[in-house]
């Protein structure tokens, strides 16, 4: 019941006139300037420490200690009047206070375990996750508080509830009837270990999906020997599939080795959707994938599969004119002895665009500063939402790293919104994965005011260097805009309950704004804002951002083809066990089927597609939240991008209301008519015709 997202400033101090080789910090704005040059750490050991995030007990990693107890003597006193005869509250404020009250110490926790450098406070904020997820459990298996929660339903509560206490009280039920609390002692214990296990198998997996593969080097050919690192003259180490060599041989024969079937890796796949399934089962669905989409958009897995299966007709004859496309570009190559195979498709995609597009990307990264693009990022926010983006210092103590900024999101007229910690450069240790982290959701507290969120983008950009800023290429930017998407979803948000904050909603609907966001990326006039030269201030020559945008177009049918695939496969796998077949044949069979480029014999890719750990049985989620974004590009933004009245009713309808709602009641409103499988397609379909 009580979730968390265990799964999943700076140097400004001063400005002066002062030139770095490029234009003169004085004529950047003050965001730009913050984000293009190396950060000043200020040593003033008379600032008080003020703790990690604000936190007074983080001023040392022993303070996570500290907080675990606060966090059981707080979540106690909630239990006790959650469950009081002479409650005088709403059962449903009180249970969100609770999950407040865990959330704001595990998630937090779960960000410093896996992003803090410094092994001492990553060790401690381990242990706090772990101690928080004992008490989480606790609290999933508390029959008293549940019971209490479940007589409010029923028979309502000591104050009237509205339309939004109902659908949170019933969240919060949904949640503890997926923990099994209404299952026999027995089968409760058995829930806890297949709850368990998934974790630890889940684990496992991700870890086989990135390990390495090492043969002796005699088994390859003299002449391709020399792509591959090698340990000790006598093995070579496969760390990837070569995608970008230009080597079509090389490039073979790093996808066979790479994905070449590995029995312990099928074993764990095979017991950790057997695990899935038993738990489906034993909580009263028919399937795993029927207890993952309870509640989301695409509903129940037929209808998913027929959004999916829908989509794939649609993409058909699209997606052969785009191998058509690829295949003329290996015969340029004069690579003509057989059609594209799947070692092929990144490296011609790549020539291909480059060919569209008449420039490297390397060669555009100039005129994407970071600041650059967040100066460009923060007048998009104002054009549509009021909203500027404004670089804060951070106080002693406050980050866990020196090149971190921080920045406030501030509201025309509305004031502060909430903080956005910005983690964007690589750094050894940190993870590799772009990703947006809530650590404190908003909701409204009890004395009228407003908490407001704090999250954080994780993101790996090339670090600035002196006399030079951080350049970023077109994917970059991207990647950029879609997680401050995330983030402004957090920070637009105003829900009452911090349970059903900003992303906290369902996976199929939490991708609409971040994708949203790339819609916006990618339009000329957009780009057109912000795209400078770092030097010069020159901006990107119109008919250079034209076919730039053109080049991302292409291949979306091929693409989004192969997306189908992965989604099905995801469903397949999901779906009622036993399997029919194995998951290798299983997969061979539908990559025939649904998929341009036919199975290679002897390879198992599905044995390292990672995304079954996170996203078991909602794959397709991106697809349909894409599916969402694109209507509401279509009929509303392609046409002006830059209309204040319009993003007013898109963040008002669709982004203020976190999860307290439906997604199809936010699409509604939002569209002006229900969601369903051949408009959401018919979206989908309408980008790929654009020319």
């Amino acid at each position: 019941m009580f979730h968390s997202s265990l799964r999943r400033i700076c140097f400004l101090h001063s400005l002066k006139t002062k030139s770095f080789g490029y234009r003169a910090v004085s004529t950047l704005s003050p965001l730009e300037a913050a984000f293009n040059c190396q950060p000043q750490v200020k040593l003033d050991i008379k600032r008080d420490n003020v703790g990690l995030f604000n936190i007074p007990e983080l001023r040392d990693y022993h303070g996570f200690y500290l907080l675990q107890e606060n966090v059981k003597l707080e979540a106690d006193e909630l239990v006790e009047e959650a469950t009081s005869k002479q409650r005088k509250r709403k059962l449903v404020k009180i249970f969100d206070e609770l999950s407040d009250c865990l959330c704001r110490v595990a998630d937090m926790a779960d960000f410093i375990r896996v992003s803090h450098p410094d092994g001492s406070y990553a060790r401690a904020a381990e242990e706090a996750c772990i101690s928080i997820s004992g008490l989480v459990e606790k609290m999933n298996t508390n029959v008293q508080i549940h019971a209490a929660l479940r007589q409010v339903i029923q028979n309502g509560d000591v104050i009237e509830m509205d339309s939004i206490d109902r659908r949170v009280a019933e969240l919060f039920m949904f949640d503890f009837e997926q923990s099994g609390i209404h299952l026999e002692e027995d089968q409760r214990r058995e829930f806890v270990r297949l709850n368990e296990a998934t974790l630890v198998l889940g684990t496992h997996f991700m870890q086989g999906a990135q390990k390495p593969v090492t043969l002796k080097r005699s088994l390859l050919p003299e002449h391709l020997r020399y792509a591959f690192g090698t340990d000790n003259g006598h093995s070579i180490t496969v760390t990837g599939m070569s995608s970008d060599n230009h080597n079509a041989l090389i490039r073979e024969a790093a996808y066979r080795i790479y994905l070449h079937p590995d029995k312990h890796q099928e074993e764990l796949l095979n017991m950790l959707l057997q695990a899935r399934d038993q738990l489906g089962k034993l909580v009263g669905f028919p399937s795993y994938a029927h207890r993952a989409l309870r509640g989301t958009l695409g509903g129940t897995p037929e209808n998913v599969k027929d959004f999916l299966e829908t989509l794939a007709i649609e993409v058909l004859p699209r997606s052969e004119r785009d191998f058509e496309v690829l295949r003329k570009t290996k015969r340029d190559l004069g690579m003509t002895k057989d059609d594209v195979r799947p070692w092929d498709t990144a490296y011609l995609t790549g020539l291909a665009r480059h060919d569209v597009c008449e420039i490297h990307s390397l060669d555009l990264a100039p005129y994407f500063s970071l600041g650059t693009c967040m100066a460009g990022l923060s007048d998009l926010l104002s054009k549509l939402f009021g909203v500027r983006l404004q670089a804060e210092e951070a106080g002693r103590g406050e980050l866990w790293s020196d090149d971190v900024h921080k920045l406030a999101v501030i509201h025309e007229t509305e004031g502060l919104l909430g903080h956005i910690y910005c983690d964007l450069f690589e750094r050894s240790g940190k993870p590799h994965t772009d990703c947006h982290f809530t650590i404190q959701g908003g909701r409204m507290k009890e004395d009228g005011r407003y908490q407001n969120p704090i999250v954080v983008l994780l993101l790996n950009f090339p670090p600035p260097r002196p006399f030079l800023p951080s350049l970023l290429t077109p994917g970059m930017v991207e990647n950029l805009f879609h997680e401050f998407g995330h983030a402004m979803h957090s920070m637009l948000g105003r829900t009452r309950y911090q349970h059903v904050t900003g992303t906290r909603c369902p996976t199929d609907f939490a991708e609409v704004p971040s994708i949203l966001m790339e819609y916006f990326v990618n339009d000329p006039r957009v780009i057109a804002t912000f795209a400078r030269h770092w030097q010069t201030g020159q901006p990107l020559d119109e008919t250079k951002i034209r076919n730039l945008c053109s080049a991302k177009q292409m291949f979306g049918a091929s693409e989004t083809q192969l997306q189908v695939f992965y989604s099905l496969v995801d469903q397949v796998f999901h779906g009622p066990h036993p399997l029919p077949d194995t998951t290798t044949n299983l997969v061979r069979d539908l990559q025939n089927k649904y998929y341009n480029i036919p199975h290679e014999h002897g390879t198992a890719w599905h044995l390292r597609f990672g995304h079954f750990v996170g996203y078991g049985a909602k794959y397709y989620s991106y697809l349909m939240s894409r599916a969402v974004a694109a209507s509401i590009w279509h009929k509303f933004f392609k046409e002006q991008p830059f209309n204040r009245t319009i993003g007013e009713k898109y963040r008002q309808t669709m982004l203020a209301h976190g999860g307290e709602r439906h997604p199809s009641e936010l699409i509604r409103d939002m569209l002006g008519e229900e969601p369903n499988n051949n408009m959401l397609v018919q979206s989908l379909v309408m980008d790929l015709d654009e020319p």
